[in-house]
């Protein structure tokens, strides 16, 4: 008996070291992120989503098809022929099969161009530009966290519904801020209220003091933020400064995070709407998983971050199915499956590429309500992914059969 145990053990562990060896043998599985590591984006999704990435991986078990999969991150420096410069390496050089999160919509933009180019599956979570579903889409492109047109129906709609009917718009003149007035805008003026006037800022702005001085004499009942990161978190800071809120103007982020909530303060920000896909305080899901991100990059996950997590996740999942890193055959499993983890319930890839899922609306919570740091939102509405997001008959993308 004891001899046959210790020649099925023996046995045991020749497959496991002979399985090792293979894995070891073939060569890895590279997925690449593309990332603002440093600037103004750098706390939405940067190292946060490599982070996200590398516990993707470790949760999954390190290796599929025999193969280890690696975790590659590069710096695009928000600068959009970095980053078609990155994508390109990455694809042709390194051997990289799926790029994940590329932060910001134009760097977005032109590191799908390449992925498309070359067949490539690329998985957006930090950018927001509407394109990226839309003219730019591509039968490997799956924008999966936040959209502009998301954004401007859940923030948007409930602002205009709640009496707050006349806009004027502060907008990063870039491909991402011109896509969310121009989709804000049309919520408000659809919903009955009006646009009293927009102007346009460099993207990176220290002072904001002219623009705000526009805003405030256009007596706007809102002052929308077509903006994100340190835009966002300095332009309700000098709003502040200028007495701007308390002279009764509502200053509503179109896209914000908790992280940018935080620099803020509860003090400032207290009372702002703003739409999100996720939030770490939702329930014990969402809970267990930012306790663990918490753990090691010492804040809670962004939306764009835990959506990495989730998408990265799906992609592994469909590769180990599909048998394959074959794109056509991995992103057929991916569309065909529903996602249901921490980050959604009954998720869905178009044939657009965009992910439906459930969007929500929250208030910044006043110092008084908060129990503690990153104890921001109180949330107001839940809105399902078939409401918040546009619908394929709106659809500019030429994959869609109408």
């Amino acid at each position: 008996m004891k001899n046959i145990l210790s020649g099925i053990f023996a046995a045991a562990f020749a497959l496991s070291a002979s399985a090792a060896a293979q894995a070891q043998d073939k060569p890895p599985l590279k997925i690449g992120g593309i990332l603002d590591m440093s600037s103004l984006y750098a706390d939405i999704t940067g190292p946060g989503s490599e982070t996200a990435a590398k516990m993707a991986v470790e949760d999954f078990g390190g290796e599929v098809l025999g193969r280890k999969i690696q975790v590659l991150a590069a710096d695009h420096q928000n600068k959009a022929d970095l980053s078609a410069n990155i994508a390109r390496d990455m694809l042709d050089n390194q051997g990289v099969e799926m790029i994940y999160d590329v932060a910001a919509s134009a760097t977005a933009l032109a590191a799908g161009e390449i992925a498309k180019a070359r067949n490539k599956i690329i998985m957006f979570n930090g950018p927001g530009s509407i394109r990226l579903s839309n003219e730019a889409c591509g039968p490997y492109t799956i924008h999966y966290v936040f959209d502009t047109y998301g954004q401007a129906n859940v923030t948007g709609l409930a602002a205009v519904k709640t009496g707050l009917d006349t806009w004027f718009f502060l907008t990063a003149d870039y491909a991402f801020g011109q896509d969310l007035e121009k989709d804000t805008s049309a919520v408000v003026t659809k919903t009955g209220g009006k646009v009293l006037g927009s102007v346009r800022h460099p993207l990176n702005t220290s002072d904001f003091s002219s623009f705000l001085l526009q805003a405030q004499a256009s007596k706007a009942k809102v002052i929308g933020l077509a903006n994100a990161g340190g835009d966002t978190v300095n332009a309700i800071k000098q709003a502040a400064e200028f007495g701007i809120m308390k002279g009764g103007q509502k200053v509503s982020p179109l896209l914000a995070f908790v992280t940018d909530i935080d620099s803020i303060g509860l003090e400032t920000a207290q009372g702002l709407l703003l739409a999100e896909a996720f939030y770490w305080d939702m329930n014990d899901e969402t809970r267990a998983f930012s306790k663990r991100f918490q753990e090691r990059v010492k804040r809670p996950p962004t939306s764009a971050q835990a959506g990495v997590y989730s998408s990265v996740t799906h992609y592994l999942k469909a590769v180990k199915a599909a048998g394959t890193t074959d794109a056509a055959a991995v992103m057929k499993i991916m569309k065909e499956t529903p996602i249901n983890d921490f980050f959604a319930k009954n998720g869905k890839i178009r044939d657009d590429g965009r992910m439906i899922h459930d969007m929500y609306l929250f208030e910044v919570k006043k110092p008084s309500e908060s129990k503690g740091r990153w104890d921001d939102y109180k949330l107001l509405a839940t809105v399902p992914g078939s409401e918040a997001f546009q619908s394929l008959e709106q659809s500019r993308c030429p994959l869609v059969k109408k």
